[in-house]
């Protein structure tokens, strides 16, 4: 995956990041994406797992992070764009990533094998008890 600091659209500002997916059939409706580089972890986001699937297709998202499909030089791309905490100038911190499309698919298939979408069940019982008691 590439990493475009600023979300500019310039080619130059992009360096590749790794980006590690996981999914936890314990949180059905989750998916983690985990970015580094040089060995150093640059972001950790949870994302909506039914939201990155529909970002292959269509822009979805409206707050702080947002999916859009992108066709560029014969790549399927899925653009991802995470935005921050103000800075001081009042805008926000921004960050795009880039990555190959049909890996992001192979990664989702892989979840829907471990949990088909519509089958995502939750523990509201046990949720409710964890989160009173650390309230």
């Amino acid at each position: 995956m590439q990493l475009q600091s600023g979300g500019s659209g310039d080619d130059a500002n992009r360096f590749a990041v790794l980006a590690h997916l996981s999914y936890d059939k314990e949180d059905p409706f989750a998916v983690t994406a985990t970015f580094s580089h040089d060995g150093r972890v640059l972001a950790r986001w949870r994302l909506a797992r039914e939201m990155l699937a529909e970002g292959l297709r269509r822009p979805v998202g409206e707050g702080d992070v947002r999916f859009s499909p992108r066709y560029a030089r014969g790549w399927h791309e899925l653009r991802m764009d995470f935005y921050g905490e103000h800075k001081g100038d009042g805008a926000r911190h921004h960050a795009v990533v880039h990555a190959w499309a049909p890996a992001v698919e192979r990664f989702l298939e892989e979840t829907y094998r471990v949990v088909a979408p519509g089958d995502e069940q939750v523990e509201v019982d046990s949720f409710l008890s964890e989160l009173l008691a650390n309230g």
